[in-house]
């Protein structure tokens, strides 16, 4: 048999193995389906509406018929009073939740694995999951009831002879309910795929370094965080592309005029411009330069990541 001949039979037997194996995930492929056509309907397909933010749209022309005006709505955004506090607002909110928020779901993670009990942890995950599955609204009538004026917190001050604060109205304060009610709200949920990570570290590794003299903390350091780094550098990476999203509704409910110059950033922009102002064109291009901004932002921590090994692409 000859050398062409044998390429050609094992060319169609990849093909004859290829077939069978897509016959075999027909199932599979199927239930997948309406995941792709999400993504192609309310993902990919709206961002052909993108060029608005270089038109002046208006309903009666439509997308594509309304006048070009090429970069005059960005030198009109960028022109404005308001516009560079309102990015400073939003980069600087979104790096201290990244800061103070990031690394919560790890350390609870790694907490509830220590947990030998097992009630005990299915207890403790059951009450740290709850918040998640909790509307804004719902959180943000929580939230302001414990830091009101007659709130509890501040009826806790004043029993130990202090004076009551207002944590909502003070930019300084509101800040930090800010962040502790987003690390409240987001961080037993975003510990799940943490301790996912933390089921294939090898036992025999904490027996080992048991028997090197290693406390609880250098076993913690020197194994665990070790094991789960792939998942902590992916995770940050991804976090990192919504690092000038900081999320409207939590936003939104726990605003108010007193602290609206701290709190006014690129959400609630878009929000009162877009839909309440009817801007559409200077919406879509403020909304176009916050995407901007999380891909370099992907990418740069991605070539980052790659010092460590570790990368998405």
């Amino acid at each position: 048999m000859s050398v062409r001949t044998t390429t050609v039979l094992s060319e169609k037997g990849r093909k004859l193995q290829s077939r069978r194996r897509m016959k075999q995930n027909i199932p599979l492929l199927l239930m997948l389906l309406p995941v792709l056509v999400f993504y192609i309907v309310f993902k990919y397909a709206p961002m052909g509406g993108l060029v608005i933010a270089f038109k002046d749209y208006n309903f009666a022309d439509g997308i594509f018929g309304s006048p070009w005006v090429g970069w005059k709505n960005f030198e009109l955004l960028f022109s404005g009073a308001n516009t560079l506090n309102i990015i400073r607002n939003t980069f600087v909110l979104s790096v201290l939740r990244l800061i103070c928020g990031f690394p919560a779901p790890i350390i609870l993670a790694i907490l509830l694995n220590e947990v030998q009990r097992n009630w005990y942890r299915r207890s403790l995950q059951t009450i740290m999951y709850m918040p998640h599955f909790f509307s804004w609204v719902i959180m943000g009538g929580i939230i302001s009831t414990i830091f009101a004026q007659d709130g509890v917190i501040n009826q806790l001050i004043m029993m130990l002879g202090g004076e009551s604060v207002a944590f909502m109205y003070n930019p300084s304060t509101w800040i930090g309910v800010f962040l502790g009610s987003d690390i409240w709200k987001g961080m037993g949920y975003g510990s799940i795929i943490y301790l996912a990570a933390l089921t294939s570290v090898d036992p025999t590794l904490y027996e080992s370094a048991v028997l090197d003299g290693a406390n609880k903390w250098k076993q913690i350091w020197h194994i665990t965080l070790p094991s789960i780094r792939s998942t902590i550098l992916t995770m940050f990476i991804l976090a990192t592309g919504n690092i000038m999203d900081v999320g409207f509704d939590q936003i939104y409910v726990l605003q108010n005029a007193a602290v609206n110059e701290v709190a006014d950033v690129i959400s609630t922009y878009v929000y009162r411009i877009g839909l309440q102002g009817a801007q559409y064109s200077l919406a879509t291009a403020m909304g176009l330069f916050e995407s901007l901004v999380g891909l370099v932002l992907v990418v740069f921590t991605n070539r980052v990541a790659k010092f460590f090994g570790e990368n998405l692409w």
